[in-house]
């Protein structure tokens, strides 16, 4: 869903599927909408990088069921990552360890009609059972931001809240 208090602008649907794997997950992200109004980070080579949630970017929280403490991924589609791990809500942050991170983005338009797909492959340590939220965030051409996500707290867009957990994970 998107955030009650942006515009609906060129991006029309967000959606996103995740599943676990014996060494992390796997997750697709797709825009729907007229890519050409969006800001599309450029290719880069594969890199963790910090601060990539300043524009269209996709986000994966993940917190084992009972534990205070989640990891959060950022997915850019140039290619670069990052992942965080926090002790409780915004607390406690640092780099999470990571075995790797694959991405993949293809996006097409016609006619005013396109998407823009990321893929993703995660290796990484991550318990089940988990709450888990799928997020992005998506910059229009004049810079506007969207916040989508499975649900939103009360409130301004917090992609921390628990209220975005809205998926529970098994293997």
């Amino acid at each position: 869903m998107l955030h009650r208090t942006c515009d609906l602008g060129p991006i029309r649907a967000v959606t996103a599927a995740i599943t676990p794997t014996d060494t992390g997950c796997e997750a697709e992200f797709r825009l729907d909408g007229r890519v050409s109004g969006i800001k599309v980070p450029e290719p880069a080579p594969a890199a963790r990088t910090d601060n990539l949630w300043k524009t269209t970017c996709f986000e994966i929280f993940w917190q084992p069921i009972g534990q205070p403490g989640y990891v959060e991924f950022n997915l850019s589609p140039s290619g670069r990552w990052a992942s965080y791990d926090f002790d409780s809500f915004r607390e406690g942050m640092r780099d999470a360890p990571v075995d790797a991170i694959s991405l993949s983005c293809s996006h097409r338009e016609s006619d005013g009609a396109g998407e823009l797909v990321l893929s993703a492959s995660v290796a990484a340590q991550l318990p089940t059972p988990a709450q888990v939220a799928l997020n992005a965030i998506v910059e229009h051409a004049d810079g506007a931001l969207q916040y989508w996500a499975l649900a939103f707290p009360p409130g301004p867009p917090e992609f921390h809240s628990e209220a975005c957990r809205q998926l529970i994970v098994e293997r």
